[in-house]
């Protein structure tokens, strides 16, 4: 018998970045199986770049197959590193190594500074807290320490100031700095500094770079390529931004983010949709921790876009420290309950009735079974969407607006959800008694703080919000505890994120959501969608969730809506004709 250290089957060298292995055939294909992230850099060398995980993973592959490595202690000292870590992950985890300390004006929570520490340990982390948490404070621990700066905050259009304000609360020492245009321009405009950041007080402050640079992610694009090696830790508020990796915002993170010694993402509902998303974020945060997307796809989802079991992916990503996520009860402090009511209402037939020679038309257009005209059925689906649930909101708008008004002799602020400009139209002529307020896309940020002002402080009794507006909006939970959704949205994640505007940290009082919904139009096939959806996040999150009933056909959602509504259309057209 041979010896296994007697064999060589090649060598193994570093080059200041990544790892060149020079090997046998039959070994250099093992390694491309075992080694999805690996690189051809020649005829017969292989490139593997250097961190933890791979030298620990190299470490394993020569013991089976030994090499030369050169240097062998740095190869042995990243091995260690990364059974350090997960070693580290787990104490942190089961509360037997105490979080580090960070300098807040504000001393963070246990929790919130648990979670930066295992941030500090992966190099990124998804932190997917319950709404009102305080995920913002768990990212601004690590902006205490000058090994992370300059940093970038990385947000919704509407959330900028907000920003900067809970920054300058809890860190006030920190120079921050929110981008006014998205085409780059010099952060420093005296270039006199001799330092780039951090408390420098030799320097004065107008010479230093900014510590925080905070961004909405539609200026992401023109200052990707000045961003990128500058900043050293990224945060990604709102993380299920970049759930669609072929946009250009996501490029834009995905090269800052790669050049980042440190990154976060935060949102309690980091995918909207289907669990294929997941990758998508995860692979900004911690690249590759998922493998590439095929092999994430193939051995997660199977086939189609769902994850298979969201449950052992949910306890995969757990225990790896890729994310984090408790709930009130976890961290003891249990907010008074949420309580969601779905809500049956009238609808006007008549609204419905105005559209349906057009509906009809384009439900069938939707479900013809010929595929040479793939582009108009594409635009027939959007339009069929946009008019099915246009027309319901129109439908159900007078009569969500008697029951706002109901609610309102018993309670004193009203948070109202909507979508279509029509439906605000009719909301806020039918309670202009109540003095609403709009806070939409289409209000500038002064104006949309002017409305959240009058709310909280002011006259105005019902706050009209956009379903897809509101993220990350805080302080409405000061002065209401009723939530009303007179439209719905395909997606549960924007549901909750609605309903975490007045159900979070500081409120008082129990919580009751009213989802008001029609017998007809689009909303029975909504609801049923937002229960199939839900099954996808909730049980990645929360591994003790009910499992929610699921259907078999993804992306059908409006093909749905047309067969249902095509088949009652001509069922009641029958009916009439008798």
């Amino acid at each position: 018998m041979i010896e296994q250290s007697a064999m060589n089957y090649g060598e193994i060298t570093f080059d200041g970045a990544a790892w060149q292995v020079s090997c046998e055939p039959q070994v250099r294909a093992r390694m491309k199986r075992l080694f999805p992230q690996i690189k051809t850099a020649g005829a017969d060398v292989l490139t593997i770049s250097h961190n933890a995980e791979n030298c620990r993973d190299l470490l394993w592959f020569i013991e089976r197959y030994p090499m030369a490595v050169r240097p062998q202690d740095k190869l042995a000292a990243g091995a260690a590193a990364h059974r350090e870590q997960e070693t580290l992950i787990v104490e942190l985890l089961s509360r037997r190594h105490p979080p580090s300390s960070f300098e807040l004006a504000l001393p963070p929570r246990e929790y919130q500074a648990l979670a930066a520490s295992l941030m500090q340990v992966k190099g990124g982390l998804l932190v997917a807290d319950d709404v009102g948490l305080g995920k913002t404070v768990t990212s601004i621990c690590p902006m205490t320490q000058s090994e992370h700066l300059p940093v970038l905050v990385v947000t919704l259009t509407h959330l900028p100031a907000q920003w900067k304000a809970e920054i300058e609360r809890f860190a006030p020492r920190l120079k921050v700095h929110i981008l006014k245009s998205g085409k780059p321009y010099d952060l420093i405009p005296k270039r006199k500094r001799r330092q780039p950041h951090l408390f420098d007080e030799s320097v004065p402050e107008e010479n230093r770079l900014p510590d925080v640079i905070i961004s909405n992610y539609h200026k992401l694009r023109g200052w990707a390529n000045t961003l990128s090696g500058l900043v050293r830790y990224v945060v990604f508020d709102e993380v299920q931004e970049l759930r669609h990796p072929e946009s250009d915002k996501y490029a834009a993170a995905a090269l800052i983010a790669k050049n980042a010694i440190l990154r976060a993402g935060l949102s309690a509902t980091p995918i909207y949709n289907y669990g294929e998303e997941f990758h998508s974020v995860i692979d900004v945060l911690l690249p590759d921790a998922l493998g590439t997307r095929e092999e994430f796809l193939r051995e997660w989802c199977g086939q189609g876009t769902r994850i298979k079991d969201p449950k052992v992916f949910g306890e995969h990503l757990r225990r790896e420290g890729i994310m984090i996520r408790r709930t009130r009860h976890d961290v003891g402090r249990e907010l008074p309950g949420l309580t969601r009511i779905p809500h049956i209402i009238d609808s006007d037939k008549e609204a419905l009735a105005r559209i349906a020679g057009s509906a009809a038309e384009l439900a069938r257009l939707i479900l013809a079974s010929t595929e040479s005209h793939r582009g108009e059925k594409m635009q027939a689906t959007e339009e069929f969407n946009t008019l099915m649930r246009q027309a319901t909101g129109i439908a159900k708008a007078p009569y969500a607006a008697e029951f706002v008004k109901m609610l309102a002799e018993s309670e004193e602020k009203i948070v109202v959800y909507a979508w279509h400009r029509e439906v605000y139209a009719i909301l806020l002529q039918q309670l202009a008694i109540l003095n609403p307020r709009l806070y939409t896309g289409t209000e500038s940020p002064a104006q949309k703080a002017a409305a959240v002002q009058a709310f909280v402080e002011g006259d105005c009794r019902v706050l009209l919000i956009s379903l897809r507006s509101g993220a990350g909006l805080d302080g409405l939970q000061k002065v209401c505890r009723t939530i009303v959704h007179a439209e719905l949205d395909w997606s549960p994640g924007v549901m909750e994120q609605c309903d975490g505007r007045v159900y979070r940290d500081g409120q008082a009082d129990p919580v009751m959501a009213y989802y008001l919904m029609a017998e007809d139009g689009a909303d029975p096939i909504i609801a049923d969608v937002l229960g199939m959806k839900r099954g996808q996040i909730g049980l990645v999150r929360d591994p003790n969730a009910a499992m929610v009933q699921m259907y078999e056909n993804e992306g059908g959602n409006i093909k749905r809506l047309a067969e249902t509504y095509l088949q009652k259309h001509t069922t009641h057209h029958q009916g009439e004709t008798k």
